[in-house]
C-alpha cells in the first residue's frame, strides 16, 4: 500500500516504476512505464464502450510554470486552492486525465486505461459525443499555443502503440478538435506533423490537415 497522506503519495509515485516482467506492459489498465498516481476523478466507462480515441491536452499550474507537483495535486483533489491567485479561478475542479506527460518527457498515470477519466467534457468526435467515455486523455505539460519539447514528443510516440496494442485505436485529437470554441489546446504549438512521422500512423487518423505540410 502507498504511504498515507499527501507527500506520501506523491513521493512514492515518483519513484521510477520497474514493470513486472510476469505482468507485462500493461496490468488491469495501468502501464508499467507509467509513474502511478491514482485519481478519485474517474468512473467505469458505459458498457460496451469502444475505447478508439486519443485526445491530447495541454496542462500547466499557474499557467506557464513547470516543474511543480501543482497538475498531480489537481488530479488528486489535493491541489492547495489558496496558494496561488490564479487557483481560485478553478476552486473546487475536479478533473482529472489517463496520462501526463512533462516537459522532460516524464511520464504519470492516473487513471486505468479500462475507465473513465475527467479530461473531455462536452465534446465530438467521429459522430459520437461524451468522448469521456470511450477515448485515453493524455495531458502534456505546457500552454496553450506554446511549443512542446522533444522529450514530450518521444514520450507519445512510446505511449501511443503501446495504447494501439491493448485498444483499437483510431483517431488522434486535440482537445481543440472535439470541443472547438470551447477549448483551445494543445493548440498551434502541438507538431501534429512530427507526431504523425514519429507513429508512422495513416494521415486519416489525425484531424483533417493537421498532420501533413
Amino acid at each position: 500500500m502507498p504511504p498515507e497522506g499527501a507527500a506520501g503519495r506523491l513521493g512514492a509515485a515518483r519513484r521510477r516504476p520497474e514493470p513486472d516482467p510476469a505482468a507485462g506492459l500493461w496490468r488491469d489498465g495501468w502501464y508499467g512505464f507509467a509513474r502511478q498516481l491514482r485519481s478519485p476523478n474517474s468512473g467505469p466507462r458505459p458498457a460496451g464502450a469502444e475505447i478508439d480515441l486519443i485526445v491530447l491536452h495541454s496542462i500547466s499550474l499557474p499557467p506557464g510554470q513547470y516543474g511543480g507537483d501543482e497538475v498531480q495535486r489537481l488530479f488528486t483533489n489535493l491541489l492547495d486552492w489558496d496558494a496561488h491567485p490564479y487557483f481560485d479561478r478553478i476552486r473546487g475542479l475536479e478533473v482529472s486525465a489517463h496520462f501526463y506527460v512533462r516537459r522532460n518527457g516524464e511520464l504519470w498515470q492516473f487513471v486505468s486505461c479500462d475507465d473513465r477519466a475527467w479530461h473531455a467534457g462536452a465534446s465530438c468526435w467521429r459522430g459520437r459525443d461524451n468522448c469521456n467515455d470511450d477515448s485515453i486523455g493524455i495531458e502534456l505539460e505546457g500552454i496553450e499555443g506554446g511549443a512542446f519539447e522533444a522529450a514530450q514528443y518521444e514520450t507519445l510516440a512510446s505511449l501511443c502503440p503501446a495504447l494501439a496494442q491493448r485498444h483499437p485505436i483510431r483517431f488522434v485529437a486535440g482537445h481543440q478538435h472535439i470541443a472547438p470554441g470551447r477549448k483551445e489546446d494543445p493548440g498551434a504549438g502541438f507538431d501534429w506533423h512530427l507526431l504523425r512521422e514519429q507513429l508512422g500512423w495513416d494521415a486519416a487518423m489525425f484531424p483533417p490537415g493537421e498532420a501533413s505540410r
